[in-house]
């Protein structure tokens, strides 16, 4: 699908929760719903938004269909590097199993059963969030030191691999060194997860130029099939586990504007949220603003 067929198939309303499916519900997490189809995993991207690890009572109408199509955008254009959890032909495989609900299908993938690692694997390229809260008390960013003088938002002199503990729905991921990283999951695979994970940033970094955006930071999840291979899972590249700058409102000793949810942090903190839950409600502004912000990264990227 083309950007203007995927905008006119987004929702009026926020996909908030998915009711009628008769296949097992394995989990639900912050944006996603986990089914069993016995053989395979459907997951389905909701229109669910999280900040600082609290779900919003809101959601952003058609995000988890702009998260889901970016996905498989990047899946396809990352298949040289590693392979990934994507059964072949998704049109088929939703077919086959009855699934013919246009908005479920835009907003689902079908995909192997595999072994999670237990270590969420982060890319920083740029100094910005919590990695420039470090810097500026202790001159790291997890365990890495960096030159003094570095400003805010600036390009670091190489990617850094950041890793973090997986935490469950509601908890807080913390940042681990590579020490606790191997010990996590076997220093080989350490090693391994650490290469491909800069590999993957740096074919997004370079991809996302050419579409006038900076990929600054990103994050990426992995399993192993039973044959110990290494496979790339979950979501990759979305505005959802990446930050993503316009290329011509970038600048240093700032947070630069963003097409991620960073727009609704924003918000949150002008209002003086305790980020504890219940959260706030958005007013609808931020929820068509957020909504443009998404659509407009794809737009970018897919053209």
């Amino acid at each position: 699908m083309n950007t203007a067929e995927i905008a006119a198939a987004l929702p009026a309303h926020a996909v908030t929760s998915i009711e009628g499916l008769s296949f097992p519900l394995l989990a639900s997490g912050k944006v996603r719903e986990i089914y069993d189809l016995g053989d395979a995993l459907l997951l389905i991207a909701t229109d669910r938004l999280s900040a600082y690890d609290v779900i919003l009572p809101d959601g952003i109408p058609g995000k988890g269909i702009l998260l889901n199509q970016l996905s498989l955008w990047w899946f396809e254009r990352t298949t040289d590097l590693i392979d990934n959890h994507l059964l072949p032909d998704q049109s088929g495989e939703f077919d086959r199993r009855g699934i013919t609900d246009s908005d479920l299908r835009l907003r689902s993938m079908i995909v192997r059963k595999l072994n999670p690692l237990t270590i969420e694997c982060v890319v920083r390229g740029y100094l910005v969030g919590s990695g420039w809260a470090s810097y500026q008390e202790s001159g790291q960013v997890c365990g890495h030191h960096l030159p003094v003088g570095l400003a805010q938002a600036a390009k670091l002199p190489e990617p850094l691999f950041t890793p973090t503990t997986k935490a469950a729905v509601g908890d807080h991921d913390e940042p681990i060194n590579d020490a606790q990283g191997a010990a996590a999951v076997g220093a080989a695979r350490y090693d391994q997860v650490k290469a491909i994970s800069l590999a993957i940033y740096q074919r997004g970094h370079d991809l996302t130029t050419k579409a006038g955006m900076i990929l600054a930071d990103t994050k990426f999840e992995f399993g192993t099939d039973d044959s110990g291979n290494l496979i790339l899972i979950d979501e990759v590249l979305t505005p959802d586990s990446s930050r993503y700058w316009p290329a011509d409102e970038y600048r240093t000793d700032c947070s630069p504007p963003s097409y991620d949810k960073q727009f609704v942090r924003d918000h949150l903190t002008a209002i003086a949220w305790n980020k504890q839950p219940p959260a706030p409600t958005l007013p609808a502004d931020i929820i068509s603003r957020t909504q443009a912000k998404y659509l407009a990264a794809l737009r970018n990227l897919i053209g």
